[in-house]
């Protein structure tokens, strides 16, 4: 099991910017792949992206493609989001989350360990 630590979350005008990190520990972090979903309130829980475990692949919703960017260092045990442009529809709660899988990255039940979210609330 890993456990997932998320931080980074916060209050930000539109257009602004805010980096996350989740810092993971309990199993050798290189080895699976990395995920970032977020839930508003009152939707379903969404995906926002993924990277491979070697961070060569990143993989986006088509709503957050050009504004974020994932990218993972595995000698610190840490996969980031840097959110730039962000708009009033990004606030949510975002996770991070692990997974063994290979494809589809996309699916959210291909994951198996969450962190418990941190909240990213961005005014008009």
């Amino acid at each position: 099991q890993v456990q997932l630590v998320e931080s980074g979350g916060g209050l930000v005008q539109a257009g602004g910017s805010l980096r996350l990190s989740c810092a993971a520990s309990g199993r050798t972090f290189s080895n699976y792949a990395m995920g970032w979903f977020r839930q508003a309130p009152g939707k379903e829980r969404e995906f926002v992206g993924a990277i491979t475990w070697s961070g060569g692949l990143t993989y986006y919703a088509d709503s957050v493609k050009g504004r974020f960017t994932i990218t993972r260092d595995n000698a610190k045990n840490t996969v980031y989001l840097q959110m730039n442009s962000l708009k009033p529809e990004d606030t949510a709660l975002y996770y991070c989350a692990t997974t063994d899988a290979r494809s589809r990255l996309f699916i959210s039940h291909l994951y198996n360990d969450w962190g418990q979210g941190t909240q990213v609330t961005v005014s008009s």
